[in-house]
């Protein structure tokens, strides 16, 4: 993309500089004049600019499927999925309230605290100007100081963030299939005729199902289950996750507990045992009401061969053609080498919707390396950037 008049690949003389001084522990200032600034949770103006930056980006790599919603995505940028701590940092843009690009670094700090996750986002009408590579050497450089030597991403396929983890060595890992249940082509019955032909085959086993968080008498069951993902196809290099009722309260489910979003869960208990054998979950977003969002599937180890899986599945969807008539659409993602539970999704009628989703790792020494930062040589140039207010003197040169 070709640069925005005026925006960051020449800093104009004269021009008025608004934000933090160099010596902000919040604020990076690099070549061109591009800032790069923490994300204080608190401020929803940043937080909305970040989003707007997502809207952007969804609708040039990802339109087949609605970006996030603010109350949503809110929430993810500032505290992540499960509460991981993280960081988040963005690059203003020229008028108020604007961002050109922004990344969440996520720190895990119960397993895998040697690695970092990466999401870097950079409008489309601002690439091809540099700024993912800073934003990745700024990422890069913060996960060092936090410890951290491998540096983990994902990327829609085929866009310009896979293309881009290309560019800078990034090592490919999994692929993760995307398929759509497109409630339009499936005749009404066919979810009881399914949830029938499962439950034949799964005697000995009680349905019961919650909406909204996770009630207490199920907490340590369904730590079990989130357990049982740790089968689930993964790089080489993760920790397992280790769950119990306390993570489940804490840090399970946090999108419902913390927005409008509405979760659906049914799960299968062993009769002799009371243990807790499958769950699967979808969310809703009263912003996106026609989508519905597959969360976990999983099938504890003692009791697999049972068509569990298929047997909850088809009772949720039955369940949410009640709960929430109008969804029209269910998507979700599995590992493309997962071929049991693909087996189960295509028997409900998933189909595949591509781009799927490719992760990647890089050694954050790697990373490091591959991005110089850029240096400004020109001192009066440095100390009018480091005085807000202050404007760049006549014929300041900014080199890299």
């Amino acid at each position: 993309m070709s640069a925005r008049a005026g925006g960051l690949a020449a800093l104009p003389a004269g021009l008025p500089l608004a934000g933090k001084s160099l010596a902000s522990p919040g604020c990076v200032l690099f070549a061109r004049g591009m800032r790069i600034v923490q994300v204080d949770p608190a401020d929803r103006d940043a937080v909305r600019a970040c989003h707007s930056v997502h809207i952007a980006a969804s609708a040039t790599d990802d339109p087949r499927e609605p970006p996030m919603s603010l109350p949503v995505f809110g929430v993810w940028l500032t505290s992540g999925w499960e509460g991981d701590p993280g960081e988040v940092w963005y690059v203003p843009g020229e008028a108020p309230g604007e961002a050109l690009a922004w990344y969440r670094l996520s720190l895990p700090d119960l397993e895998n605290k040697q690695r970092a996750f990466l999401i870097p986002v950079v409008h489309p009408a601002a690439r091809r100007n540099g700024i993912g590579r800073q934003l990745l050497r700024h990422a890069a450089d913060r996960a060092a100081a936090n410890g951290r030597t491998v540096l983990g991403s994902v990327a829609v396929q085929d866009s310009a963030g896979a293309a881009f983890a290309v560019a800078v060595g990034a090592t490919a890992g999994l692929v993760e299939a995307r398929r759509l249940l497109d409630l339009h082509k499936v005749p009404a019955s066919e979810f009881a005729r399914l949830r029938e032909r499962a439950a034949a085959a799964a005697t000995g086993y009680t349905i019961v199902s919650w909406a909204g968080p996770t009630p207490e008498e199920y907490l340590s069951l369904v730590a079990a289950a989130f357990n049982a993902m740790n089968d689930a196809p993964s790089d080489e290099g993760w920790e397992e996750e280790i769950w119990d009722a306390d993570r489940v309260r804490d840090r399970a489910g946090r999108i419902v507990r913390l927005t409008g979003v509405r979760g659906y869960s049914v799960a299968a208990l062993h009769d002799a045992t009371g243990e807790l054998a499958a769950l699967t979950q979808v969310e809703v977003d009263p912003e996106r009401p026609d989508w519905g969002y597959q969360g976990l599937t999983a099938v504890t180890r003692p009791h697999r061969g049972h068509r569990l899986g298929l047997l909850a599945k088809a009772t949720m969807m039955e369940w949410l053609a009640t709960a929430e008539p109008q969804v029209e659409r269910v998507v979700t993602g599995n590992a493309a080498s997962n071929q049991h539970m693909i087996a189960v999704n295509e028997t409900l009628g998933y189909e595949l919707y591509p781009p799927g989703w490719q992760f990647c790792e890089i050694p954050v020494k790697s990373a490091v390396r591959a991005v110089p930062v850029e240096r400004m040589t020109d001192t009066a140039a440095i100390d009018a950037l480091a005085e807000p207010g202050r404007r760049l003197p006549a014929g300041s040169r900014l080199d890299l």
